[in-house]
Formats: C-alpha cells, sequence, structure tokens
C-alpha cells in the first residue's frame, strides 16, 4: 500500500489551526454538532460504550473540553480517572465548567502538550480516546506511536474523528460538503465566528484514507475495530495493543 511518507499537519500548519481552535472557543461544541449532523455525540457514545470500564485510567488526548470522558461518564462510568491532555490552555481550563458531576466520584488531571511528545510514563493508560483530535497531529506516524507507547498492554485507542472515504465518489462528495457547504452552515450557526471553521476542510486534506489509517494503526496495534460512517465521512475506531 502506498502510505504518505509525511502524513499530518506539520508544524507550520499545525500552529495556524491551533491558533484557528483558539479563536472559535465559544462556539465550538455547536457548530461541531451542526457540520456533523447532529451526530457528534453519537459517534463518541460508540466508540467508549464497550471499550471503557470502570476504574480505568484514562488519557483523554486531544482533549479540548473533555466531552469524549464526558460521553464516558454520562455512559459507562465516574469511576474513572481521566488525564486531560490538550496544547490550548484556553480549552483545559474550560473542562471543569464543561463536566460538572455533582457529588460522584471522579478523579482527572489536566495537562498540556503535542501528540509527538506526549509527557507520561510508558505502560501507563488503560484507554486513550482521541475524540476530533489525532488528525490535527502534526506527524501522525509518531503520534500513533506515542499513543501506543503509553497505552498498558490490553489497552484500547479510542478514535472517533472525520473519514476520508477509500471509493472515489464518496471522497468527493465528503470533500464537496468539508470544502464549501460546511462554510455555510458554520455560518449560520455562528456567524462571523462560524467562518474560521473552514481551516477543517485543510486539516482533512492532510489526513489519510481510511484505508491507510487503518493500516498505520495495524502496525502498532494487535486488533482494529474500524466502523466507518456517513458514507465513510466518519469513523470510529477501536485499537488494541
Amino acid at each position: 500500500m502506498d502510505i504518505l511518507k509525511h502524513s499530518g499537519l506539520g508544524k507550520l500548519y499545525w500552529r495556524e489551526v491551533i491558533d484557528v481552535l483558539k479563536n472559535i472557543i465559544p462556539v465550538y461544541d455547536k457548530v461541531n454538532s451542526v457540520i456533523s449532523l447532529g451526530k457528534d455525540n453519537d459517534f463518541r457514545k460508540q466508540g467508549v460504550i464497550k471499550s471503557i470500564m470502570p476504574g480505568n485510567v484514562i488519557l483523554d488526548a486531544g482533549s479540548g473540553y473533555g466531552n469524549m470522558s464526558k460521553t464516558v461518564m454520562e455512559n459507562v462510568s465516574t469511576d474513572v480517572t481521566v488525564f486531560f491532555y490538550d496544547p490550548i490552555y484556553e480549552m483545559l481550563n474550560k473542562v471543569k465548567d464543561k463536566i460538572s458531576m455533582g457529588d460522584k466520584p471522579f478523579s482527572f488531571f489536566l495537562c498540556s502538550g503535542v501528540f509527538e511528545s506526549i509527557p507520561f510514563k510508558s505502560n501507563t493508560f488503560d484507554a486513550i480516546l482521541c475524540g476530533y483530535s489525532l488528525r490535527d497531529a502534526m506527524d501522525l506516524h509518531i503520534a500513533i506511536q506515542e499513543l501506543n507507547r503509553v497505552l498498558k498492554k490490553g489497552g484500547k485507542l479510542v478514535i472517533v474523528d472525520l473519514g476520508k472515504p477509500d471509493n472515489v465518489v464518496c471522497r468527493l462528495l465528503v470533500s464537496i460538503y468539508l470544502k464549501y457547504f460546511l462554510s455555510i452552515l458554520a455560518f449560520m450557526v455562528a456567524g462571523k465566528r462560524g467562518i474560521p471553521f473552514r481551516t477543517l476542510y485543510g486539516t482533512y486534506l492532510r489526513w489519510p484514507k481510511n484505508q491507510e489509517l487503518n493500516f498505520m494503526l495495524s502496525k502498532w496495534f494487535s486488533k482494529i475495530e474500524f466502523k466507518k460512517k456517513l458514507m465513510g465521512g466518519a469513523i470510529v475506531v477501536v485499537a488494541y495493543k
């Protein structure tokens, strides 16, 4: 299989994407829900429902506000320890506001960094969650290696993200939607604040096709469950170490 030698955003474009994400914080959840046709939470739930167990130590990688972990606590258990990990401090600072579990037990830590250099010892986590975040890695090959490194033997990597269809026609349709209709929907929902969401199309262009991503993961993980949604334009992946 002809896998791209360099998959990922690269340092320069990564910085541009991070700047955009900082600016759209107030409308991020609202627009993300609309452009995913209201399926974002459903896909998160499908990813975590059978992958996370009570007592798990979890790395929410590229956590943003912590929507993936919130899905765990609402649908699996609050008896988990979560390390929220994101390069954007402004998003991490809003985790407490977005996730309020009252008197239910919930241990968490906030830490900032990138996929390519995760500051934890090897074999640390029972599960890693990547909700609409792995696509923003600077170097996807290194990111996958790092995620594998900090995951315990038998642990699970859960990826919920955009998909790039293998079928040419489906890929064209998804590309047209992201390039043209996404901006329109974002503007309708959030006004001028939604316009920067068009950057999403650039991250999609640099994202490997579904079959290529599956192959990349298979180099580091023993078993891959790869589910394609919306004609392959969305994916729910569970990779077992």
